[in-house]
This record gives C-alpha cells, structure tokens and sequence, in this order.
C-alpha cells in the first residue's frame, strides 16, 4: 500500500512558506474570465502601468549615469579630481543610498499604500532631474555629484515597493511571469540607457541640453505612468518606526534568517549581482585587451549579454508552467558555471589585433561567434536562476514584512556588487588575466551553487523533477482548477509507475509531501526525493500494523492542517496497465476527517522505463524517452459520498484507454 500526504511542512521550511501558494487573488483575469498570458499583462491595469512606471526610472537612471560618465571623462574633469576619481566616486554615492535608506523604505511600503508611494518617489525623480538638468547646464561637478547621491536614494525607496507590489496584484499563477517582464525590462532599460546616454551627451555643442530635456521628459512620462497604478493596501500599519538605519538593518537581517528558505534565496539573489557585476566590469578589457575591439565591440558585448537575460527571463514561463518553479534555479547555475567556463576556453591564449577591430571585421571571425554564444547563453542561464529566487521571495515572506525584507534584500545586493567591485581589482592586481578571472568566478559560482542546495535540498528535489516532466516525459495537465487553492483535500490517483509521485508534485501548484512504500526509501532519486519532502515510510499491514497506523495518523493530523493527502487506492503498481481494485482505506481516512476528494489519473505513463511493463521496472533506459504523459483531475466529492469503489469508477473515466 502506498500513501502521499501534503502537511504544509517540508524539512528545513517553516509553515509559513507555502502561505502564498494558496492564497486567491481578485480580479486577475480579464473581463471575459480568460487567465491572461504573460506579455497579456502589459495591457492590464494591474501590471502595465506599473511595468512602464519601473521601465522609465531604470531607463532614466542609466541614461543620466552613462551621460554623466562620458561627460566627466570628456568635458568636467581636470584640474581638481582626475576622470577615475569622479568615476568612481560617483559609482559610490549611486551605492550609498541603499546602506542608508533601504531599511527605511521598507517600512514605508509596508505601512502605508503602495501605489501612492509610488507616485510620490516619481514626483521626486522630476525634482532629481531639474537639478540634474542645472548641474549639466553650469558644468557643476558637486551639484552633479549630489545629484547621483539622490538618484540612488530615488532607487533605494522605489526598490522595495516595486517587488512588494507584484504578489498584491498578480495570481500565483503569474508571479513567475510578472518577474520575468520586470527583470526583462530593466535590463533592456539598462543597456537602452546606457547606449542612448552616450549618444546624446555626444551630440556637439548640444549635447548636455539634449540630456537634461530627456532625461526630464522621460522623469514626467514615469510620472504619469505611476498615475496609473492600482491601490494596493498596506500591510503592516501596527509598527513604530525605526529611524536609525544601522539598528533597524541588524533587526531586518535577524527577521529575515528566521525564515531559512528566504534568507539563502536572498543570498542566492546578491551572489547573482556579484556574478553579473563581476562579468559586465570586464567587458570594457575583455574587449579591447583579449578580443582588440573597439567600442562598438564592446557595445555589441553588453547588447547580446542583456538579450540573453531578457530572453532567460521571459522563457522562465514556459519552462515552468506558469508557477514558481525552483528546478529552475540549479538549472541556471549549472549553465551559470558551464559557459563562463567555455568563456575562458574560448578567450585564453588569443593575441588581439594590433589596431582596434570594428564591429563588422570582429563578426566576420567565427571564433568570436563562439564568445558572443558563450555570453547571450550566460545571460539567459542568469534569467533562468534569478527570476524564481526573486519570485519565491516575494511569494514566501509575510505579507506584512515583504517591502522590509525585500530592502533588506537591497542592502544584501549593493553590498555584494560592492565586493564584485573590489573582488575585480584585487585578483586583478595579483595578476590574474580576465580569461582567468572568468575562470574563477565559473569555479565559485559552481561551489556556492552546492553548497545552497545542500541546505536547501528542495532545490535540487525540484530540479530533478523538472528534469522527469520536461526531458525524460513531456507533461500536460488539465483540470487543475479543481485541485483546491487553500483547505485540505484527498487526492486519490492510479498508480502506474515508480515516478507516479514526482509527476503529481510537478504538476500540482501546491507542495506535495508523501507517505510511501518504505521501499522506495532505498531506490536512487526516489530516496532523495523521499527524505527531501519529508515522506513517511509505509508497509502492509501483514509486514508491520504499527507502520499502518502511524501513516493513518499522519494523514489525519495534515488534513486537520488544512493540507493536501495524495493515496493510491491499489496499494501497489499495476502489472498490466489496467486499474487494479481501489481498497478501503480511503473511506477510512475520510470518515476520520471528512474533507473533498479529488480523483486524479495518470495517462500514458504505462510501458514507460519506471513502469512494470515487462515484469520488471527500470531495464531498458530509452523505452518511451520524451513520451507525452498526462495528469487529469476531476471533480472534487464531497466526504458522505466517498466509497473506494465510486472513486475507481471516476478515476477509470478519466483514464480512458491511455494507460
């Protein structure tokens, strides 16, 4: 006999993590009832405005950013501070902010309604860029300077409202897209702003009034944008502020350790800054000392590796099935390690031509494809590993700690960027080339990666899933809708294979813990997967009673948590494909406590490798590889109406004849 239960605990999570994931939001489909797509957002209310509200800030900052480089390169320094000096002072106070601010920002978000918040840091961005448009007319180094230090503030407080937003007003469903479109679109700001700063600060005799009139209109676009933005309550109303920034950041930090599962994904989170930062500062030599191209090379480097972030970020959905799917993440970290070591492959021992190569002539080198490969898949496999993490903090924090803990998240990212910053130099001045120092971040991108999922092993379990149900099967599922968003239910299924459990946890949205054969604890993966979810050891109860009744137990006390229970009825895999005879137990179990059952019935997965087709599972490793399989559920049954034989019944009609 084999059991699953859901208890709403998983080993090393706390109950609180799977809050959001049952959570129902209203209004999040359009008017005719149809559940929106991801780039159908964009025409939404709910998430347009705010898209386009974040988009124009982040292009704003990094236009005026890129302007004020140039123009301190070219035109303001000199005789006081040297062009680095002004460089990097001014990387500094975009920096400072986010030590200083963060944690009082979030407290804002959290206490009072967000949309209005946002309206306000938008009006004070318009402010930001009138003096910005003065410092450029006067040519003034401190006004200008002060102006950058304001421009990180603008972003210190506009950074936990903008992710704290997203799970007031977005479905679970779409969270995962919500992130990707944001993640797309700062990147994409942020190689637009980039490039169009440099443009127009260029412009001869013009150039500084070209900037200050864009950057203002683009301020007052972002403006009337966040006018747009629907009210999202606050909530967290009942706390005291806390003005000291420094006391208040120990006593977040300590918050947000509480919650193990949201702590590492936050640091998960900064080492992908780091990682990022740590690549894009070594374009500019990458290009011209390794590659020898020259600065539309260089260019055509940052353009490919945001394209790939964005391209990451937006394949996220479909990968995951429109949930937060965290078999993503140590997908991403492996192609993270993988091609920035192809990088170096790829870039070691090259001599770079004695004169700067355009861009055209670096095309024509089919060596060089291979590096832009390298770098528009390192973007895309960093999509992959950021938007769940990103997401699964939103989704797992309190609701009313979400902006403090996300600005604690801002703090962790800033300081880690910082260290990228004096990582670079320091392996640099130990005289490491950049192919080496690529070399090394793939090694150590490698080692953090084990190390997190060895303390949060439900990584890897979800990774191996997702392995099963997009590259050994290819999954499809209907009548999810009836599988309950909150409450406890039992789920009762055929059971055809010794993957049966992996499957029904990749598709359902909600966590699935089992209760199984006490075999299955000495099978590869399933072992793994048996330990990770907590799963409970069964036997028969000719083999053990005593076991029987502890899993009966176990069942009660997670339906009496409002959880999910998952049986197979037959107690055993089926030798022939066919349904074998349901057994009482489920009667059992809802006599005890009544809840619906949801009769579930796996398809096509009989004559598969981990079905018993032949007498024997697991013989033959490509019988069926990348076979399309279903998971069905019907109608839930109300408690009083619940017999073993009504249920193989229900379960019988929606198999039909795939086995």
């Amino acid at each position: 006999m084999v059991i699953g239960c859901q208890t709403g605990r998983r080993q090393g999570l706390d109950r609180t993590a799977f809050a959001g994931m049952a959570r129902r939001v209203p209004s999040t489909r359009d008017g005719t009832g149809t559940r929106m797509g991801q780039f159908e957002l964009l025409r939404s209310r709910r998430f347009g405005p705010f898209f386009w509200t974040q988009f124009l800030g982040a292009l704003n900052d990094n236009l005026f950013k890129n302007a004020l480089v140039i123009l301190f390169a070219f035109q303001v320094s000199g005789a006081v501070f040297s062009t680095d000096t002004l460089v990097n002072l001014a990387t500094a106070l975009l920096t400072l902010p986010f030590f200083l601010f963060s944690t009082t920002a979030g407290q804002i978000a959290d206490k009072f309604e967000k949309s209005r918040v946002i309206r306000v840091v938008k009006l004070f961005e318009i402010a930001i860029m009138l003096l910005g448009a003065l410092g450029l007319h006067r040519h003034s180094v401190p006004l200008l300077l002060a102006v950058v230090f304001l421009m990180g503030t603008h972003s210190a407080f506009f950074g936990p409202v903008k992710y704290s937003i997203l799970p007031q007003h977005l479905r679970d469903d779409e969270l995962l897209g919500g992130n990707a479109l944001v993640q797309t679109g700062t990147f994409v700001a942020i190689l637009a702003g980039t490039i169009l700063g440099g443009v127009l600060v260029s412009i001869p005799g013009r150039g500084e009034t070209v900037v200050s009139a864009t950057v203002l209109a683009i301020a007052v676009a972002g403006a009337l944008a966040s006018r747009g933005v629907p009210p999202a309550p606050a909530q967290a109303t009942d706390f005291r502020f806390e003005w000291n920034p420094f006391r208040e950041t120990l006593r977040l930090v300590g918050f947000v350790r509480e919650n193990r599962t949201v702590f590492l994904s936050i640091l998960g989170i900064s080492w992908f800054w780091l990682y990022g930062a740590l690549f894009l500062a070594q374009f500019p030599g990458l290009t011209r000392d390794v590659l020898g191209g020259s600065e539309g090379v260089a260019t055509l480097l940052l353009t490919l590796f945001s394209v790939g972030v964005g391209l990451g970020c937006i394949l996220c959905e479909r990968l995951s099935g429109r949930t937060v799917e965290l078999g993503l993440v140590p997908f991403g970290s492996i192609g993270l390690s993988v091609f920035a070591l192809d990088l170096f492959l790829a870039t070691r021992g090259l001599a770079p031509a004695t004169a700067p190569i355009g861009v055209a002539a670096f095309l024509g080198s089919v060596h060089h494809w291979r590096v832009l490969a390298d770098l528009v898949l390192i973007g895309t496999f960093g999509g992959f590993f950021i938007v769940p993490l990103q997401a699964l903090v939103q989704q797992r924090s309190q609701p009313g700690h979400r902006s403090r803990i996300i600005a604690g998240n801002n703090i962790l990212n800033a300081l880690f960027m910082v260290g990228a910053g004096v990582l670079g130099i320091v392996l640099r001045r130990e005289g490491l080339t950049i192919p080496q120092l690529i070399l090394v971040t793939a090694i150590v991108n490698a080692a953090v990666a084990v190390y997190i999922y060895t303390l949060i092993p439900e990584f890897l379990m979800r990774f191996l899933v997702w392995l099963l149900v997009h590259i050994v099967y290819r999954l499809r599922t209907r009548g999810l809708e009836h599988l309950p968003e909150a409450g406890a239910a039992v789920l009762v299924s055929n059971h055809v294979s010794f993957v049966d459990a992996l499957v029904i946890a990749a598709a359902s949205r909600r966590p699935v813990r089992f209760v199984m054969d006490h075999t299955y604890f000495r099978m590869p993966v399933l072992n793994f997967f048996c330990r990770t979810v907590g799963a409970i050891p069964i036997a028969s109860r000719k083999e053990n009673p005593k076991v029987v009744e502890h899993a009966f137990d176990a069942v009660a006390r997670a339906l009496e948590e409002g959880s999910l229970v998952c049986i197979f009825p037959e107690g055993r895999l089926t030798p022939d494909g066919d349904l074998g005879l349901f057994r009482p137990g489920i009667e059992h179990i809802v006599e005890r406590t009544p809840v619906p059952v949801v009769p579930v019935a796996l398809r096509g997965l009989w004559g598969s490798f981990f079905s018993r087709v032949d007498g024997r599972a697991m013989r033959r490793p490509f019988r069926r590889f990348w076979s399309r399989i279903e998971c069905v559920c019907g109608e839930p049954i109300p408690a009083v109406q619940v017999t073993a034989a009504a249920l193989q019944e229900r379960v019988l009609a929606l198999r039909g004849d795939l086995r």
